[in-house]
């Protein structure tokens, strides 16, 4: 696990070239240095508002929430298990319109609620590309599974830094936990009516 810590923490250092981040094969992108942010707004995020559920690090499940947007910002949390139903860590997000773009912050915990970043420090992604559906940070992603579909399921996937010339993603597939609560076909069950004789006691 030692190895995945250091991995994410390290994302920001990542050197790959932005030529090497694009293309079908890899869910992250590499924005240039010095490029700037495209025009972007958390009006264009409100697909991403929910609770998501799915498999993690290891197959370990994992969950990922959205708040609406408040005071300009929308508050994200990430959950992840150990393979024995422990937690892993967390992750806290604000997700924040910052000079007429977007950016992705956040901060790692423990499950002892200990950081990893210090006191003050945080990871911050700033905006790469936008779509209908789709946020590309400089190395993270979140994008609705399937565009047609938004609210149906969520892919969220990071760039690590490695060993090798060849990019290393992190990639989440998570379904919408209202999509999987169970439904009632025959509707909610009527509440039972008053019977007088009961109240009075007669």
């Amino acid at each position: 696990m030692r190895a995945i810590v250091v991995g994410l923490a390290a994302l920001v250092t990542i050197t790959a070239s932005p030529s090497a981040a694009q293309g079908e094969r890899y869910e992250t992108r590499i924005g240039e240095d010095g490029g700037e942010s495209p025009p972007a707004t958390l009006d264009q995020m409100d697909w991403l508002t929910g609770q998501w559920s799915g498999e993690g690090i290891n197959g370990a499940p994992a969950m990922e929430s959205w708040l609406p947007p408040a005071g300009g910002v929308m508050v994200g949390t990430f959950v992840q298990e150990t393979p024995d139903g422990s937690i892993m860590f967390t992750e806290h997000m604000y997700l924040m319109e910052e000079a007429g773009s977007l950016v992705l912050r956040l901060k790692h915990f423990n499950a002892d609620l200990t950081g990893w970043e210090e006191k003050d420090g945080m990871l911050s992604f700033r905006l790469v590309a936008i779509e209908p559906c789709a946020a590309y940070f400089h190395a993270l992603t979140l994008r609705c599974d399937d565009p047609q579909a938004p609210g149906a399921g969520l892919v969220a996937a990071v760039r690590m830094k490695g060993d090798t010339a060849e990019p290393q993603e992190l990639v989440f597939r998570f379904k919408s936990l209202r999509e999987r609560a169970p439904q009632n076909e025959e509707g909610p069950a009527p509440l039972p009516s008053a019977d007088p004789s009961e109240e009075t006691g007669r």
